[in-house]
């Protein structure tokens, strides 16, 4: 376990005027109110926050951080209260302590909402101080490295968590070794079996390896001294998490995969970076497309490099990185490696200016009231693959790949976007649906009274263009929908012989509208429009009558209700027993995942998977709340695809391994490729997720395959 004098030690290495009275005082009160507390690896709790803070320390972070990381988890754990850290260590100290605690002591109607609600907190925090992440991210880190005390259940899923939302909000802060550490933990822990085998592979000709890097660096070296450019060359292995990606996203065996071992090459300028690019090309024949130029166009997190690929020595791809000792120092350590907090004082600002993606995540999903869209669309902000483009005035905006016109409008502002009537690309005029690319000059055409069309959300990136355009659409039809409720209600109330227009306007409708749980009368006018709220709802409130049998309400029109009979969809609609019930068949939910319905009229309830695109793009205000019936024993269709080198009987192997599983082959589909790959495709019967996941499992196991997944789209 680290001690305390290391951390100060490490502190003072690097400031020696650091004033370490703070850490001494954080960590006396931290061991004191986590005395007695042991964590599952049988250590003392106090082992957590030390480690945490010595990493903070590693990073160079102030004495503040290193403090907050001593004390990050005792409101959450320990009767420690908010008011005793702010009178003891002061307002800084208890702002970034509040912004990493989760929110685990308030009541959520389940885990989902808790840990939605618990990373919205964490970007809020973090985008008003930066520290905050950080200090979640040393965290995370040393909660990974101890990761082998879980359960294997928790192990999975805190890594899948991981690789979600942790590693890229470390990449996009520029922080690659917390970045790769965490990858290859998570990959570890997620997919046990194929990190072994990547493992064994790389280890197989480590020997030979080591000479073939000795040789490239020499080579190297060797050039550079002939044209009198002092450098360091150094060659490293890629990650395992990067190789498996590599070889699932490509479809390539390990022994196709050139880039294994990636060279870089140290200077001391940025004229000597492209000098020595120059003479690297004169050396190996460079591979077309393959160049980027980071020193010009630098990453939104400070990354700056020259990246080339070459035809080496003995006929092999190399990849060859080329930057300052500067550059490198902002590759490893990102945002920390410019760090300016000083006592009482704030980050530099044009460092906050490069970090500007923190407020607009923020900006783009503080509208977003349900958790799981929240997520998804964090998941979508946070993996971004950027292009850069020109305004027609000359400035650089970053957008994600694949980004559109459309995207850039409202990237520009709402109005620009919603007015987008179309665009020109270096001068010439393009659909709105085409793709940027790093270079072009965007300049957007807008019309006074054009509005965005929902067609828009088939093709738009952004998270910021779809919920605007969602936002718009919603509009409109709450719009609609206000007018065709007020003809419902108006026509209900007649029928009982009373003026809605004129009850709308008391104090009983007043209170109507807070039991029914709406803020005022047009949600919950809107509200009947949409079907979601019968008006019978509405008049019971002010007539003691028994519902006739033949009063039906829109509800009942709009989704098709039929006579009750035995539930056999497998989903029951909460607070019905008798709905027309379809599944969505771009998502194939099946039991235990996560659904949601969606009313259609005429067509009953579609039921949806939460993350399936089709119900992300849904009209909130058309969800209804659904669940999986426990006691149902229907049998699901499911995609999956499998990925796997030819050999013969491989296709008999598969198919016996389902059938033993207990499921049907409903459809299947295999395309031969070139390098001697099949792509299988079948879509499968299963009880569930659990089902599916053993059979993915045990298909995973078959001899020559790569890789089985489900297919989510």
């Amino acid at each position: 376990m680290i001690r305390i004098t290391d951390i100060i030690d490490k502190v003072t290495e690097h400031n020696p005027d650091a004033d370490i009275d703070i850490i001494d005082r954080a960590y006396v009160y931290s061991a004191r109110v986590h005395d007695g507390q042991v964590r599952l690896s049988g250590e003392p709790y106090l082992s957590h926050p030390l480690e945490v803070a010595g990493i903070l320390a590693e990073m160079k972070l102030d004495v503040i951080s290193i403090a907050a990381g001593l004390l990050h988890d005792v409101i959450e754990d320990t009767h420690a209260t908010s008011e005793e850290i702010k009178e003891i260590f002061g307002e800084n100290v208890l702002h970034i302590v509040s912004g990493v605690t989760k929110l685990s002591k308030i009541p959520f109607s389940d885990s989902h909402v808790r840990e939605a609600e618990s990373i919205r907190k964490m970007l809020l925090a973090m985008a008003d101080d930066i520290r905050v992440v950080l200090i979640k991210l040393a965290d995370r880190l040393h909660n990974m490295r101890t990761l082998q005390y879980q359960t294997e259940e928790k192990r999975k899923k805190i890594a899948q968590e991981t690789l979600d939302i942790y590693t890229p909000i470390a990449a996009r802060l520029g922080i690659y070794w917390i970045k790769q550490e965490l990858e290859n933990i998570a990959f570890m822990n997620i997919f046990p079996d194929e990190y072994s085998n990547i493992e064994k592979l790389v280890s197989k000709d480590k020997e030979d390896r080591e000479k073939y890097v000795e040789t490239v660096k020499e080579y190297i070296r060797k050039t550079m001294d002939e044209n009198n450019i002092k450098c360091e060359v150094l060659g490293r292995y890629k990650n395992y998490y990067s190789i498996y990606q590599k070889m699932v996203n490509q479809n390539l065996t390990f022994d196709q995969i050139y880039d294994i071992i990636a060279f870089r090459i140290i200077l001391d300028s940025v004229p000597q970076c492209y000098e020595a690019l120059g003479l690297v090309h004169a050396l190996w024949k460079p591979i077309a497309h393959k160049f980027k130029d980071y020193i010009g166009f630098p990453k939104p997190n400070m990354y700056q490099s020259l990246h080339t690929t070459v035809i080496g020595p003995i006929g092999e791809r190399i990849e060859i990185q080329i930057r300052t000792w500067e550059m490198d120092g902002i590759a490893r350590s990102g945002i920390a490696a410019h760090w300016s907090y000083k006592e009482g004082k704030r980050i530099d600002e044009n460092i906050s200016k490069k970090f500007s993606w923190i407020q607009n995540l923020v900006d783009n999903h503080k509208e977003t009231k349900d958790p799981v869209e929240f997520l998804e669309n964090v998941r979508i902000d946070l993996y971004p693959d950027e292009v850069y483009v020109f305004t027609p005035k000359g400035a650089i905006k970053s957008l994600p790949k694949g980004a559109t016109p459309v995207d850039f409008a409202y990237l520009i502002h709402t109005e620009v976007g919603n007015q987008c009537s179309g665009a020109k690309v270096n001068g010439r005029m393009v659909p709105l649906s085409y793709e940027l690319q790093t270079g072009n000059i965007v300049d957007i055409i807008t019309s006074k009274g054009h509005n965005p069309s929902k067609d828009w959300l088939k093709f738009v990136k952004t998270v910021k263009a779809r919920g605007r355009i969602r936002q718009w659409i919603k509009t409109q039809e709450k719009d609609r929908s206000v007018t065709l409720g007020r003809e419902i209600c108006e026509k209900a109330f007649r029928k009982e012989r009373l003026n809605f227009t004129a009850l709308m306007k008391t104090e009983e409708m007043a209170k109507v509208v807070d039991q029914l749980g709406f803020k005022t009368l047009d949600d919950l006018i809107a509200s009947v429009g949409y079907g979601k709220t019968t008006p019978l709802q509405i008049v019971r409130k002010f007539v003691s009558k028994p519902e006739a049998e033949n009063d039906g309400s829109i509800l009942d029109k709009l989704i098709g209700r039929v006579k009750k009979k035995k539930q056999t969809s497998g989903v029951v609609v909460k607070g019905f027993d008798d709905i027309l019930i379809k599944f969505g068949k771009c998502c194939q939910p099946v039991p235990g995942d996560p659904i949601t319905g969606y009313i259609t009229q005429g067509y009953g309830v579609t039921v949806h998977r939460t993350i399936c695109p089709n119900a992300l793009e849904m009209n909130p205000e058309r969800q209804i709340d659904v669940e999986w019936n426990v006691g149902s024993s229907d049998l699901y269709p499911v995609k999956i695809h499998i990925v796997a080198h030819d050999r013969v009987g491989l296709l008999a192997d598969i198919a016996s391994l389902i059938s033993k599983s207990s499921s049907n082959i409903l459809s299947a589909n295999t395309i031969t490729k070139e390098n001697k790959t099949v792509d299988s495709f079948f879509t499968l019967t299963i009880k569930d997720t659990d089902h599916l996941k053993k059979i993915l499992l045990d298909l995973k196991k078959i001899k020559l395959v790569i890789d089985a997944k489900r297919i989510n789209e």
